[in-house]
């Protein structure tokens, strides 16, 4: 069991039978009151997010996640089917477990899989990631005024913020958990 100190950033731990990722905390204490531990959790199996304050003498169970290395094949629907790089055992997680992630996801993109309970229940991409441009406006020249950069749209759907450089068919490097471009590839 964790207490309130030693809850951290990137601890994973367990509430209500489901596992939670700490993505933020923060301890305060007023006067005679005793500390409270603010956090923001992200849920593992879903995706949401949630603000939970922790008063002094709470604890929570840490949840043991492991990692292991998979690759993405195909999508089906509303499924994602992986495929373990260990065992070669494939296995889908839906959309909605996924949420965000599926717009960096491409055919053959190497991903960390998280395991609870023997079951995977999320993905963790890298970083940075190489994604095709199939759509961009032409830059116009002396078209910095505004903002300098323009919205393009990736192999995957995913539209994004771009400087006014980058055309079609560009390789771009895209920061996953920001989703923003990096450089070009």
């Amino acid at each position: 069991m964790l207490n309130i100190n030693e809850i951290k950033t990137g601890k994973n731990i367990i509430l209500n039978d489901t596992p939670y990722v700490v993505l933020y905390h923060e301890h305060s204490k007023t006067g005679r009151a005793g500390s409270v531990l603010r956090t923001r959790l992200k849920n593992l199996s879903n995706g949401t997010v949630l603000e939970k304050t922790f008063q002094g003498a709470e604890m929570c169970e840490e949840a043991d996640i492991t990692k292991t290395k998979a690759q993405y094949t195909y999508r089906e629907d509303v499924n994602y089917n992986f495929m373990d790089s260990e065992i070669y055992e494939q296995f889908t997680l839906s959309k909605d477990a996924l949420g965000d992630n599926i717009n960096y996801l491409k055919e053959g993109t190497e991903v960390l899989i998280l395991n609870w309970n023997g079951n995977p229940i999320n993905i963790e991409l890298p970083i940075k990631i190489k994604l095709k441009v199939v759509e961009a406006p032409p830059g116009i020249k002396g078209n910095t005024v505004s903002t300098g950069g323009k919205v393009v749209t990736l192999e995957t759907g995913v539209k994004i913020s771009t400087p006014l450089f980058i055309k079609e068919n560009d390789e771009i490097i895209i920061n996953t958990e920001k989703g923003e471009y990096v450089s070009r590839a």
